[in-house]
């Protein structure tokens, strides 16, 4: 269903309440519907649409909000290399779940990155979806590792 396919109703506009006719029209009479005092009481009463009452405007206030939330910032879990020295033995495939199982990284995190802190001793092998940095695939590589 569309927007243009709903039919049109008959008598849909309705005529507009007539204010200040006297006190048997329903609004009408001292205030007229516009409460006690105060500008907005008072004929001839115009402000901008941003007008805040005396308040800061939103458009004046917004600057001083600091920085702003990305939805889809995705936030790396890191880890360093001296850290997989002691946890893992030769040979062994490092994957996302295998690094949440031994609690290295939390079970939500959606992306893991490896950085060169420390030496590696062992030949690990690492699947391609783990992120690395350039220090840390070099010293993988020395120590006789490789990525998949």
């Amino acid at each position: 269903m569309y927007l243009e396919d709903i039919k049109k109703r008959k008598n849909r506009i309705m005529k507009a309440k007539r204010l200040g006719r006297g006190y048997g029209s329903g609004s009408g009479g001292h205030t007229v519907g516009r409460g006690q005092k105060g500008q907005k009481s008072r004929s001839g009463h115009k402000s901008l649409i941003s007008f805040e009452g005396g308040n800061v405007p939103f458009y004046r206030r917004m600057p001083k909000y600091k920085g702003f939330n990305n939805k889809f910032k995705i936030e790396n879990a890191v880890v360093n290399l001296d850290i997989l020295n002691e946890n893992y033995k030769d040979g062994d495939v490092i994957t996302m779940e295998s690094l949440k199982k031994i609690g290295l990284v939390r079970a939500n995190a959606s992306q893991v990155k490896i950085l060169g802190n420390g030496d590696i001793k062992k030949k690990l092998v690492f699947e391609k979806e783990i992120l690395m940095s350039s220090s840390a695939k070099e010293k993988i590589e020395k120590a006789g590792g490789s990525i998949k």
